[in-house]
């Protein structure tokens, strides 16, 4: 019985329910599916096929633990696509260049939004789905599709290695043990679960609470940047629709939400976050080995979220009765 309580707050339940997932998933497969679930190639397809969700989740659970949310990530990393390889063309030498205006560019959508937010008390959701409907806009209106090129060299970015294990899945990890290490360990970490808690007494506690909510955004729009570059790199080309055919916004709000923080703010982190990307992943893998349709997958997919959320408020009331 010692040890029961100790494991128990050792291993949150959302990576017992990964595990499950993944179990039931080599189960169905191994009865019905194609290919082989546990072979080296397969799991490390699957943590691949994490990365770009798994760095603008990160980014989305800044925003939502203050409360807020950021719906522009999707188009923002179109956006990066695009501008990143009409700017490469090609050429090894412009790949600087590029990644300077995009990273300004991710940099102004976030301060843009943060400001809006909170100087114009506009409510999160619009303020974000008009920065990001006023890129689409542009992006539809000045290219069509696959705009220049990547250059071989930064296709290293999403294709390269460092010994056995992909050098994208580890640049995930390392943001990731570093934005739980700002969540837990600084002061900014502890203002954002305050803003997110409650608003009004962490201002009157002294926290600059719109200088918090507007680092949020930047964070956010910082991490679809990179996400961005990650999807050119892989894609060796960017397009207006790679952002939005990812449904980047709606998913990574979904796997915070799957990962246990609340929508509300003040509660949840970067651990659960990465635990509902992977389970997302899981799904995908095991949806495609069993051949289901794709449009049955988004039906699947919807039925966990919606199930996640009403269990997440189930415990909510729980705890506070």
């Amino acid at each position: 019985m010692r040890l029961s309580v100790p494991l128990r707050r050792r291993i949150p339940s959302i990576y017992v329910i990964l595990l499950l997932f993944y179990l039931a998933g080599w189960v169905l497969v191994s009865l019905f599916g194609r290919g082989t679930w546990l072979s080296g190639t397969n799991l490390s397809n699957m943590a691949v096929r994490s990365v770009a969700l798994g760095i603008v989740a990160i980014g989305q659970t800044f925003t939502i633990l203050v409360g807020s949310l950021d719906l522009s990530v999707a188009y923002l990393i179109s956006v990066v696509a695009v501008m990143a390889s009409y700017i490469m063309q090609g050429d090894p030498d412009k790949v600087p260049q590029a990644i300077l205006i995009v990273f300004g560019i991710g940099l102004g959508v976030g301060l843009v939004n943060g400001l809006i937010i909170t100087k114009l008390r506009l409510n999160a959701f619009i303020a974000t789905v008009g920065t990001g409907l006023l890129m689409q806009g542009v992006l539809n209106a000045s290219f069509e599709n696959f705009a220049g090129a990547v250059p071989t060299s930064f296709q290293d970015f999403a294709y390269g290695k460092l010994g056995p294990f992909p050098a994208p899945v580890l640049l995930l990890l390392l943001i990731a043990l570093l934005a739980a290490f700002v969540l837990e360990r600084t002061r900014f970490g502890a203002h954002l679960y305050a803003v997110g808690g409650n608003r009004s007494t962490a201002r009157l506690s002294g926290v600059r609470t719109d200088r918090v909510i507007i680092a949020a955004h930047v964070i956010a729009s910082l991490m679809a940047t990179i996400s961005g570059l990650f999807i050119v790199s892989r894609l060796r080309a960017g397009a207006p629709w790679v952002g939005p055919d990812g449904a980047y916004d709606i998913e990574s709000v979904a796997a915070v939400v799957v990962g246990g923080t609340a929508l509300s703010g003040g509660r949840g982190g970067v651990g659960g976050t990465l635990a509902g990307v992977f389970i997302f992943s899981v799904l995908d893998t095991m949806f495609n080995q069993l051949g289901i349709d794709p449009y049955l997958k988004q039906v699947f997919r919807g039925l966990i979220i919606i199930a996640a959320v009403a269990s997440y408020s189930v415990r909510s009331r729980e705890t506070a009765a």
